[in-house]
């Protein structure tokens, strides 16, 4: 994954300030290497194009032949358990429709399990510290 510097955004709204980020990793069935060529790119440009539909802003993404990495920016009123189904889901369809031979080759393009972590400006001790020193405020 390249590095970018990335100021961390706070988003907001009539009720709501955020600031959410994933790291999300997902694999083609069996962990098969058909994520190249011209379907990584198309993979990319799938992700992409789905952005504000479905609530979320790609920060980083890497396309590798057996996984793909992402770097999301998520709406916590949608969650980025959904925003993962999504992506999972509107990408296989479009990549089996277009590429057939993966129809062939798999019988789903993702499996159904995902990595999700969390992706912060501060660690988890830096907050915890904040919090117990609010009692004293």
């Amino acid at each position: 994954m390249e590095r970018r510097q990335y100021n961390k955004p706070y988003h907001t709204d009539h009720s709501i300030v955020y600031s959410c980020q994933y790291h999300v990793i997902f694999c083609p069935k069996y962990r098969r290497k058909v994520l190249t060529d011209a379907l990584a790119v198309r993979l990319k440009e799938l992700i992409l194009s789905k952005q504000a539909d479905y609530g979320y802003a790609v920060i980083e993404m890497e396309v590798l032949p057996d996984h793909v990495h992402l770097l999301l920016d998520v709406d916590p009123r949608i969650g980025i358990n959904v925003v993962v189904a999504k992506i999972k889901g509107f990408t296989s369809h479009e990549l089996r429709n277009e590429f057939p031979w993966l129809k062939k080759r798999l019988p789903t393009l993702w499996t159904r399990s995902k990595f999700i972590a969390s992706v912060g400006a501060v660690t988890l001790d830096v907050v915890q510290q904040y919090i117990e020193n609010q009692k004293g405020v």
